[in-house]
């Protein structure tokens, strides 16, 4: 029997379903009752639980990342669907595929990696070709950074996400490098390489996507120097001369700066050209990608408007669909 998945639900209906629970909080309403929120989810979307008069003893026995099956009533409120939920208790994975719970790439994951590769390999400055070519040889490395997501909700939240949004970004940077002729757009290519890189350690991804206790401590900014700084040693342990430091330096301030401002987690602002570039593309790439989502996830197919998006502060506009006018 087929599982009735998060993309299929709709307004009215009952449920009792295996998901993945990827966030629980317990909240306090108004009149100070608890209730649960949870973010269920599994390969083809997530959607909000709420279960209302539940203490903390009640839900000790589940936690993030826990198989739950669930009974509950499928509702839309303000344009957005979510679950009423009137049990919810813990399932052992025996017999689960992981598989079927795990937001699934978007993209091909092999044809990214083999353009990956050849991107890296055009770059003209030997230094900087051959210390990233270190990161592409690394098995471990390359595993992690073609199956991790890029975030676990905004952008590129799904399988293979971080690869396909380095890629991206890269194409971006390639296309745009005529017109900066005075940018040094191999440290460009370096930063969209390794910016995000320590989201491989910084995020846990096998059955939902979890922050691991580096990524809740560190962050993945320190992490992805402490990877580059891992790889410059093996570089100046098996080289003569050292890896340029200057050079060393720059990459460092590519991953340190790349969220902009220190309002959005960014240890330093820019403050090379390259850097302010590499800022631009990532939010770039970012914003669209989740723009695109939340239009093409949206379950009101009848609506011209997406819901409010909170992370946005804002609705989308999708205009007119088949559905709609009908």
């Amino acid at each position: 029997m087929s599982r009735r998945t998060v993309r299929e639900l709709v307004d009215g209906e009952s449920v009792e379903e295996i998901y993945v629970i990827a966030d629980k909080q317990l909240r306090a309403n108004r009149n100070g009752n608890t209730y649960l929120l949870a973010n269920l989810r599994d390969k083809t979307g997530a959607i909000s639980g709420l279960m209302w008069n539940v203490n903390e003893p009640a839900m000790a026995h589940i936690d993030s990342g826990d198989y739950v099956k669930v009974q509950a009533k499928v509702q839309m409120f303000q344009g957005t669907l979510q679950m009423i939920l009137t049990k919810i208790e813990g399932v052992p994975s025996d017999g689960l595929d992981p598989e079927e719970f795990a937001p699934q790439a978007a993209c091909d994951v092999q044809r990214l990696t083999v353009r990956l590769t050849e991107l890296v390999a055009d770059l003209d400055d030997e230094n900087v070709r051959s210390l990233l070519q270190r990161f592409l040889a690394d098995e471990t490395f390359m595993q992690g950074f073609t199956q991790a997501p890029a975030g676990t909700k905004a952008h590129h939240a799904y399988l293979g996400g971080l690869l396909e949004h380095a890629v991206n970004m890269m194409e971006v940077a390639d296309r745009i490098a005529p017109l900066y002729p005075n940018v040094d757009f191999n440290l460009v290519k370096a930063g969209v390489l390794l910016h995000d890189s320590g989201k491989i350690r910084e995020l846990g991804y096998e059955d939902s996507f979890l922050y691991t206790d580096a990524g809740q401590l560190l962050g993945h900014l320190v992490i992805g120097v402490e990877m580059l700084n891992e790889k410059l040693a093996e570089w100046n342990s098996e080289n003569e001369p050292p890896f340029p430091e200057e050079t060393a330096l720059r990459i460092k301030h590519l991953i340190l700066s790349h969220h902009g401002t220190h309002e959005f987690g960014s240890p330093k602002v820019p403050m090379t050209p390259e850097a302010v570039v590499l800022h631009h593309i990532d939010n770039l790439d970012a914003k669209v990608n989740e723009f695109l989502r939340d239009i093409d996830d949206d379950p009101n197919v009848k609506s011209r408007w997406t819901a409010y998006n909170q992370r946005l502060g804002r609705k989308l506009f999708k205009g007119s669909t088949d559905e709609a006018n009908e």
